[in-house]
């Protein structure tokens, strides 16, 4: 009851101290030192106060990234969803969009393509965007250069497959394994690599990533939502079933 009390005094104190003009808004240390001791009793006793705080913080952080993230899709939008340069399955025509931030070398890609790629063939309704963002070394330039090169073949999703789905490290010569085995013809191939277009196309993937904040792959567009890090079957229907209600 003392320290309800004594609580009560102080918030009056505050709340008298905010009510004077800024001039005098000034306490003794006396006052000071009575505030915080008062303040670090309750939050000794209430240590509940503190977690909720923070949950409560994190729940605004959260809100606010989110809400920064779909008003940077919504700036990005013609970048993101109709650049020519940029390799598309699926239904080109599909009334949902996924724009997929990937790296032919990240595990947790590798891990997670099979189930995305079953999704978009069984919805039948999707349409599936590649941006090549190779952020894990050379290797995984040199394997998102031959790919773009494979288009220039007709040859782009055979070799995203093989790739996507090679077990084995994916060193340049590997790469160059594979693209022979999906019909790449390899002198082409690396004369093709050198076309500007090839490193335009990256560099907007580098662009968009940074104006996006993605910190990693995979990192997904669905809709106008943001979605970082791998998913399940059902956490990316649900999305995707969010995303076709909006459009």
């Amino acid at each position: 009851m003392r320290l309800i009390f004594t609580s009560l005094r102080a918030l009056a104190l505050v709340a008298a101290l905010f009510a004077m003009p800024a001039s005098a808004q000034e306490i003794t240390p006396a006052q000071r030192s009575q505030i915080e001791s008062i303040i670090r009793s309750y939050l000794v006793e209430h240590p509940e106060v503190l977690l909720e705080s923070m949950r409560a913080l994190e729940a605004r952080q959260q809100a606010a990234e989110e809400a920064n993230a779909k008003n940077a899709v919504a700036n990005l939008k013609r970048e993101l969803f109709d650049d020519p340069g940029s390799p598309v399955d699926g239904n080109a025509k599909g009334d949902v969009t996924i724009v997929e931030f990937f790296d032919f070398r990240c595990p947790v890609c590798k891990k997670t393509h099979p189930v995305l790629s079953e999704i978009v063939k069984s919805d039948g309704n999707i349409r599936h965007i590649y941006k090549q963002w190779p952020i894990l070394g050379p290797e995984s330039e040199y394997a998102a250069r031959i790919a773009l090169a494979a288009r220039y073949q007709g040859k782009y999703l055979a070799f995203h497959e093989a790739l996507i789905g090679a077990e084995t490290k994916l060193t340049n010569e590997e790469v160059m394994r594979i693209a022979a085995k999906v019909g790449l013809d390899r002198q082409r191939l690396l004369k093709d690599i050198d076309r500007p277009e090839i490193q335009q196309d990256l560099m907007k993937s580098f662009v968009l990533a940074n104006e996006l904040k993605i910190n990693g792959t995979p990192s997904y567009v669905i809709g106008d939502q943001l979605v970082k890090g791998a998913r399940d079957a059902a956490n990316f229907r649900a999305i995707i079933a969010q995303a076709r209600k909006k459009s």
